[in-house]
């Protein structure tokens, strides 16, 4: 199938017929037509001969419940990555994994530090502007400096934040290490 994205292939099925919990469910007529659509792929790309897609397009039509389609197209829709458990996954996680990871707690600061500067900030000078207006004393300008100085300081020490990310995310990942090794 050309560069199918596996996941998106299952994703179009309204219950993923590889979970054990829907395999026994009815299979509905657009399940069915999901897989005869990648079995017609498959054969117009010459992974299946006449017979093979005939066999298993015959297979799909009679397919009862969702657990008789995914071994139709199991060898034509490339096997999906594995879903991981987050907890799993930062137990396995790289030291570079844990760095990006930090990057984005402290991009995610950054952005929670705009939002803390610009709403109080605008709620100011619209207050400020529909009541004394130009001309009177600007004292919004108080507001800005008080939180913008967390702005400032969150950009500035975004080195120093990530390592506090990072070492917060080594700490939980040697706790689930931990864990893993006590569970096994």
């Amino acid at each position: 199938m050309r560069c199918v994205d596996s996941s998106a292939f299952w994703a179009s099925f309204p219950h993923d017929p590889r979970d054990p919990a829907h395999a026994p469910l009815r299979a509905s007529d657009q399940d069915r037509d999901l897989v005869q659509q990648a079995l017609a792929e498959g054969y117009a790309e010459g992974r299946l001969d006449r017979e093979e897609y005939d066999e298993r397009s015959a297979a799909a039509s009679a397919a009862r419940t969702l657990g008789d389609l995914p071994p139709l197209v199991a060898d034509l829709v490339p096997a999906p990555t594995p879903r991981r458990d987050p907890r799993t996954e930062l137990a396995l996680a790289t030291p570079g994994e844990l760095r990006r990871r930090g990057e984005a707690a402290w991009r995610g600061d950054v952005r929670e530090a705009i939002g803390t500067f610009l709403v109080p900030s605008l709620i100011c000078w619209t207050v400020w502007w529909f009541t004394i207006g130009p001309g009177g004393h600007p004292w919004p300008i108080w507001v800005m400096l008080g939180t913008g100085i967390n702005l400032v300081q969150t950009l500035a020490r975004g080195e120093t934040l990530v390592g506090e990310h990072v070492r917060k995310l080594e700490k939980k990942q040697a706790r689930e290490l931990r864990r893993r090794e006590l569970g096994q």
